[in-house]
């Protein structure tokens, strides 16, 4: 006989192994208001994009899972439409996937995305991110990228970070999060 099984919600046991020191998947490694992690990707164009070398502007650093796939298409394209208010509020958006740079040429190609498209294949920023980790997709639990997006200040600070996002209107909420700061 197994030990009594008490239902308790999932808020309940998120609280329970929190509480307990148990790190639960797509947990932050990263706070709001400390140094952003540094990183070095290779981008679309073959050129590595680091985020030392972004300093004096703000970046809007945001994981998405995969290339070409709706939920995707329709964040990227909300960027690309509203990349212009975001550069003259003196931001440079990035986006960051798992997919290696020939489907970042496509993809970019096929929907006219205006901003660079980095490739992280082994997943190493996305966890350094918090962007990388436990979810549930039609019911069964399993491990992948956590669409999130974190804003970064001029000196490389985390300062704002959006976990688990829905893709639709979320470009709006960063460029209202950019104007107001």
């Amino acid at each position: 006989m197994r030990g009594l099984r008490i239902p308790i919600s999932r808020r309940q046991n998120r609280r329970l192994k929190r509480d307990a020191g148990i790190r639960i998947g797509g947990g932050s490694t990263i706070e709001e208001g400390k140094p952003a992690p540094d990183f070095s990707l290779v981008a679309d164009d073959g050129r590595t994009v680091s985020l030392k070398d972004l300093r004096g502007k703000r970046v809007v650093l945001y994981f998405y899972p995969k290339d070409d796939t709706p939920g995707c298409t329709v964040e990227a394209c909300a960027f690309r439409d509203l990349l212009s208010d975001v550069a003259h509020a003196g931001a440079v958006v990035l986006g960051v996937s798992r997919d290696d740079t020939e489907s970042h040429v496509r993809f970019k190609r096929k929907f006219n995305l205006n901003f660079p498209l980095l490739s992280d294949p082994d997943a190493k920023v996305h966890r350094m991110y918090g962007a990388w980790g436990k979810k549930v997709m039609y019911g069964k639990e399993t491990e992948g990228v956590i669409r999130s997006t974190v804003l970064i200040d001029e000196k490389g600070s985390v300062a704002r970070h959006w976990r688990r996002v829905k893709a639709e209107g979320h470009a709006a909420e960063v460029l209202a999060a950019l104007a107001s700061a």
